[in-house]
């Protein structure tokens, strides 16, 4: 069985990774060789190790395995507290661990939503207990998400929030969100934005497009993301605050993004492995990147699939090759899974009914390594989207992202060409809303390693012990 320890396992021996292919964009690294952890901090990479600390070490033969900085997630739902049905900390956490996530930064819309200081002081604690990687705290821009009252954002940074953002409920009043930019600058913190104009997407299930014209389900238009992204880059360059654009899902969305960045304004913008890897089509069981016959024998083919339901919804096929090349051209910034866990009732109704989300953690790398192994980005591209650049756009890229020494020992440890067959029904996470169900994938993570600890390892993996 799979080995999993929460946080909670202070024990932190000397590690040894020995024999990996080392990808460390932080420090340019590309090499083979061996990785040491003393007291859960990066002690020494490069080379082979041969070290009095490293003969009574746990070992990891990484022979053939890439070795990278822990995987980052900066846009994750772990529902806890409030919506325990479809996710808690524990179960969330340790399916990040194994879609080799170490970071999670987790969003505000629990109940109570995370808009004052105990709110968030009780996450950090649940997660000190309970977690199997680090957590790191989203807060509200404002109280009850309600987008009316600017929540005490000082309050907020000072217990550990690492940005603000009232996520699905986008800040309707310009005045209020100017306000919120003016203090999220002054406090150094990103504020998060979910771009949606619900005047524009209100009752919209999928894309507007050729499937919502022909089928008569009502469209969620290009038009009711970009406008909001419009206004609040026209606000940050207002306010000169830094904005974070979440999950972009259009062609005009990084056009905008890419004439702001040009102009200086401080904007970063994530997209989604969903977004990168479906189109509009799946929503009919079809729409897998830019071949729909890669879908794996087994893969569900309903006529309308509620797993492919979210929200913005899966775009066109023109978006898809928009957003391919601006995330190689350095206009996008990082890849965020928006992990968004469902109880089984929450999809098994009715297309219009269902809830928006797909569950990312454990298929993020495996659908993503489709683009590399198609050349549409390279391996190094995919390490530094998934740890340094999303490390930068938190301000944490001192501490994580990296394996420079010193640095806390977050790690993760896949194998770039190992096949597997999607199935939900053995995800750690409650939630089992995938698309990607029966797909079979190229790409799987092998371990994962968090402040020294091993949070997860596949069992084919074996924990050797003084090997040198």
């Amino acid at each position: 069985m799979p080995i999993y320890n929460s946080m909670m396992n202070n024990k932190s021996v000397p590690l040894l990774i020995q024999g990996g292919h080392i990808i460390d964009p932080s420090q340019s690294i590309d090499q083979l060789g061996d990785l040491l952890i003393v007291e859960g901090k990066i002690m020494q990479l490069g080379g082979t190790i041969i070290a009095s600390e490293a003969k009574q070490s746990q070992v990891i033969d990484a022979t053939g395995l890439i070795v990278s900085p822990g995987f980052i997630d900066i846009h994750c739902h772990l529902r806890e507290p409030g919506f325990e049905d479809k996710e808690t900390i524990a179960t969330g956490t340790k399916a990040a661990a194994i879609g080799g996530f170490a970071t999670v930064c987790c969003m505000a819309n629990t109940n109570p939503p995370l808009d004052n200081r105990d709110a968030v002081d009780w996450v950090k604690r649940k997660a000190g207990k309970d977690g199997f990687v680090n957590v790191l705290p989203i807060g509200c821009i404002t109280r009850g998400r309600e987008g009316r009252e600017i929540c005490d954002m000082t309050e907020l940074a000072e217990a550990g929030a690492i940005a603000f953002s009232d996520d699905g409920d986008p800040v309707r009043n310009s005045q209020v969100m100017r306000r919120a930019m003016d203090y999220s600058r002054d406090l150094g913190v990103p504020v998060i934005d979910h771009c949606e104009d619900k005047t524009l997407s209100n009752g919209g299930v999928i894309n507007e497009g050729w499937i919502s014209a022909k089928s008569g389900l009502k469209g969620i238009p290009a038009a009711a993301e970009e406008i909001m992204v419009a206004r609040d880059l026209a606000l940050a360059k207002l306010t000169r605050a830094k904005l974070h654009i979440a999950h972009v899902s259009t062609c005009g969305s990084v056009e905008l993004v890419r004439q702001a960045k040009e102009k200086g304004i401080s904007v970063t913008a994530e997209v989604t492995p969903h977004h990168l890897t479906l189109t509009e089509e799946r929503i009919m069981g079809r729409g897998w990147g830019e071949n729909s016959d890669v879908i794996a024998s087994g893969a569900k083919q309903s006529q309308y699939d509620t797993s492919a339901k979210v929200n913005p919804p899966l775009r066109a096929r023109e978006d898809i090759e928009c957003l391919i090349q601006e995330l190689k051209d350095g206009v996008i910034d990082a890849i965020a899974t928006d992990h968004a866990p469902h109880t089984l009732a929450d999809k098994n109704c009715s297309l219009d009914l269902a809830a928006f989300g797909i569950s990312g953690f454990e298929t993020a790398l495996g659908c993503l390594m489709a683009l590399v192994h198609k050349g549409k980005i390279s391996l190094t591209m995919l390490i530094s989207k998934l740890t340094y650049e999303p490390a930068k756009t938190i301000g944490k890229d001192s501490e994580l992202g990296t394996l420079k020494a010193g640095a806390p020992a977050n790690i993760t440890i896949f194998d770039p060409n190992r096949e597997w067959v999607v199935d939900s029904s053995n995800f750690a996470s409650k939630g089992k809303n995938t698309p990607y169900d029966g797909y079979q994938f190229k790409g799987k993570v092998m371990a994962t390693v968090v402040n020294g600890r091993i949070a997860y390892i596949d069992d084919s993996l074996v924990i050797g012990r003084g090997l040198r």
